[in-house]
């Protein structure tokens, strides 16, 4: 990773933080529902998703006051996802981010209704005025619905459940993860990009970059849960074999997953490459879905 990428991650990562703490601080009140989002959003992860925000974004010359409010919106929807993904009816999962998955440090009822709240917290976010012109908020209000509802996150994740214990072909897997985890990171690209530009050219080699990066990403989740400590995880090693999950390394084993993922970086780099603006931040984002060791 150059000095110039980690700097620009160390202060976007900062800014994206504040930002989120924000959003939810303009909720008056000391209400338990409201320590329980706060305690799911603002208690670490690594960002990619608003950071693909900013980094499309600015590779097509956004305004950057112009994507605070996509960047809040994709990651409340994230942690949505994250505390209904745990939930016992779902994955049953303890652990999330090193520390007990939000039903377990507060309870399951608030656990549905903070995931819920998150997800309005998003959705409203994208809708204020804050300076961005209204068919804007409004392509990206369609774009953030379509990457999580009934052909996105949610069909990928009741795919996901009705696979556990059966054996999905390559095909299978691709198609089921880039609805669950891809729809939602290429989404998050678009709708930086959409701020400043409507060409098509364009905002196709960035929905390709994003397909490739949201695979990728995947695949490198796949792969650390086969090899990872859970200390290092954050959450509970060996989860998906648990699970009885279909995954890459399960399927093709990890040296042809490892090559997989790499292939798919280059295909985001290759279709980066079609763009004028500066990419050196979307690049290393896309290098990063795979170099990461957590």
């Amino acid at each position: 990773m150059t000095d110039v990428l980690r700097d620009w991650l160390t202060h976007t990562r900062q800014h994206i933080n504040q930002s989120l703490d924000q959003a939810l601080g303009q909720h008056l009140g000391d209400s338990r529902l409201l320590e329980a989002a706060r305690y799911s959003v603002l208690g670490g992860g690594k960002r990619l998703r608003p950071l693909l925000v900013y980094a499309a974004g600015e590779a097509v010359g956004a305004n950057p006051d112009h994507l605070i409010a996509p960047a809040i919106s994709v990651e409340c929807l994230h942690a949505y996802s994250l505390i209904h993904d745990d939930l016992p009816a779902m994955d049953d999962d303890a652990l999330r981010r090193g520390q007990p998955t939000t039903h377990i440090a507060f309870d399951e009822a608030t656990a549905i209704l903070a995931g819920d709240a998150l997800q309005a917290l998003a959705f409203n976010e994208l809708a204020k005025d804050d300076g961005r012109e209204a068919t804007v908020r409004i392509r990206q209000i369609q774009l953030l619905g379509d990457a999580v509802g009934f052909q996105g996150m949610a069909l990928g994740q009741a795919i996901d459940l009705e696979s556990e214990h059966k054996s999905l072909d390559l095909d299978g897997l691709k198609a089921m993860h880039a609805k669950k985890t891809g729809a939602l990171i290429e989404a998050s690209i678009e709708m930086g990009a959409v701020v400043a530009t409507s060409d098509d050219s364009m905002l196709q080699a960035l929905r390709e970059a994003g397909a490739a990066i949201g695979l990728a990403f995947q695949i490198q989740d796949d792969i650390l849960d086969e090899t990872a400590s859970t200390e290092i995880l954050g959450k509970e090693q060996g989860r998906d074999r648990m699970l009885g999950k279909s995954t890459f390394p399960k399927l093709l084993g990890l040296s042809a997953s490892e090559t997989m993922a790499r292939d798919l970086v280059a295909q985001a780099h290759q279709a980066l490459s079609r763009l004028p603006g500066d990419t050196t931040a979307l690049e290393g984002l896309a290098t990063l879905s795979v170099e990461r060791n957590a």
